[in-house]
Parts: C-alpha cells; sequence; structure tokens
C-alpha cells in the first residue's frame, strides 16, 4: 500500500489545525453543523444530479481504493514478463498454461491461457485491449466524480455564506450580535473550500493517478507477453520493456522484493 494520500490529508488537516491554534481561533466555532450539512449534503447532491446513481455509488465504493491502493513497481512487471519468457523460450507455450493457474489477476491470467491456446497474436492484442479498457473505466468514472464535487463544493460553500449574510442582515437591529454571526455566515466558505481541497480533489486526483498507473502496468504487460508469445529473447524483451517506463520509476529488484512483485502481478506463493 502507498501511504501517500493519508499522508498528504494528515499533514494537510494537521497545517490546518496548527495554524488555528496560533491564530487562537476556537475549534468550536468552526464545527457549525449548519454549514457543514450543507456542504456535504448539497455538493454530494449536486455531484449526484451530474451522473447516474449507479456510477454514485460506484465512485464512494472507490474511496477505500484510494487510501490502500497499490502501486506496483514496474522494475517488477518487467522481471516476471521476462520469467515468462525464459520459460516459454526453454519449455513452449504450452507450459505458460500451468503459470496462468497461479495468477490471481485476471488480466495476466486471460492473456497467459490465450498463448496456451493458440490465439492469433494481433486477436489477443485487441482482446486485452478493450479488456484494459474496460478494467481502468471504473477508476476513472471515480476519479471525474470527485473532481466534479471538488469543483461543486466551494460554489456550495458561497450559497452558504450568501443565506447566513443574508439572516445577518435581517438582525442588523442588534449590533451586538452582528460580529458572530458575520464569522459564522463564513464558515460555510470556509467547509467549501475545505472538502473541496483537502478531500475531494485530492481523493480524485489519486484515483487518477492510480488508474494511470495501473495502465502503465497492464501495457507493459500486453506488450510483453505478445512478445513472449513472438518468441522474443528475454534478455532483449526486458531491455525494450524498461526502455518504455521512465528512468525515475524504475527500481532494483531485491532478493525479498521478488516475491512480493510476483504476488502483486497475481501469483501465488
Amino acid at each position: 500500500m502507498d501511504p501517500a494520500t493519508i499522508i498528504g490529508i494528515l499533514l494537510a488537516f494537521g497545517a490546518l489545525f496548527g495554524m488555528i491554534q496560533l491564530e487562537g481561533v476556537s475549534l468550536a466555532g468552526l464545527l457549525l453543523p449548519a454549514p457543514i450539512i450543507l456542504v456535504f449534503g448539497a455538493t454530494i447532491g449536486v455531484g449526484i444530479a451530474g451522473t447516474t446513481i449507479k456510477d454514485a455509488i460506484l465512485s464512494f465504493k472507490k474511496i477505500p481504493r484510494a487510501f490502500t491502493g497499490k502501486v506496483v513497481p514496474p522494475q517488477s512487471v518487467i522481471d516476471g514478463v521476462v520469467s515468462l519468457a525464459e520459460k516459454a523460450r526453454s519449455e513452449g507455450l504450452l507450459s505458460l498454461e500451468a503459470e496462468a493457474e497461479k495468477m490471481d489477476d485476471p488480466f495476466m491470467k486471460g492473456a497467459l491461457q490465450n498463448i496456451a491456446d493458440g490465439t492469433d497474436g494481433e486477436e489477443l492484442r485487441i482482446l486485452l485491449e478493450d479488456e484494459m479498457e474496460s478494467r481502468l473505466a471504473a477508476d476513472r468514472t471515480a476519479s471525474k466524480f470527485f473532481m466534479s464535487l471538488g469543483g461543486y463544493a466551494p460554489t456550495v460553500g458561497i450559497v452558504g455564506t450568501v443565506v447566513s449574510l443574508t439572516h445577518v442582515l435581517e438582525n442588523l437591529a442588534e449590533p451586538d450580535k452582528l460580529g458572530h454571526m458575520i464569522a459564522a455566515a463564513f464558515v460555510a466558505t470556509l467547509w467549501g473550500l475545505l472538502t473541496a481541497n483537502f478531500l475531494w480533489l485530492p481523493i480524485g486526483a489519486r484515483l487518477k493517478k492510480l488508474a494511470d498507473l495501473d495502465e502503465g502496468r497492464m501495457t507493459l504487460l500486453l506488450e510483453g507477453v505478445l512478445a513472449v508469445q513472438a518468441g522474443s529473447q528475454p534478455r532483449l524483451l526486458g531491455e525494450r520493456l524498461k526502455a518504455m517506463v521512465p528512468t525515475h520509476s524504475l527500481t532494483d529488484a531485491k532478493a525479498g522484493g521478488k516475491a512480493d512483485a510476483r504476488a502483486d502481478q497475481g501469483v501465488k506463493a
């Protein structure tokens, strides 16, 4: 699990809390139920209005993935494909059927099974590309949904502030209460900006990043298994796949990490 989202959000809220303490702001004055209910309720409501119920439910189910989604190092993917190429070169393509049985990842399992069954290379490419797009669609749909919430939230907060300021104007005859009421009116704007930038936008960006990383991983697998099917030399295949990955993303595979790498690709220990 990559803890970037958890660390980032905790750091953001920690910085906010530090400012509150340094400024001597009353925390209770910011935790007003009315603006919080408006910002969360209306933001989610208009977000759902802009999509479908099915996609909205799917998006909320993807929230845990934003915090716990795995990031598989490209080097481990390359090492796994090269090992399959070595096995296919020494034992033949039919040996990949046994490897497919060890896979937990449906994408890789299906690819190896199709190779063992003798599926044509061009047909296999089309099949894998279509499957890749369908597997990425859910993360991308969820990402767009939360990015849209990040766009709606600040405006919803302003709506809450306008409503509260209207209430302030109704009570101009009580000047001793105006300061507190005006301060409370801007809490809705605060929560709109806070939820957008501390929650919705980071979650949306994280899901998009995970989808991009997963796309890169599956692209390596796709090109790799097709090269294995074509009988590519393992060492040259490894170099070719490395050339598809930015240098900073490549990591040295350590002895202890190889088992984890294969597990991430769907290989049972």
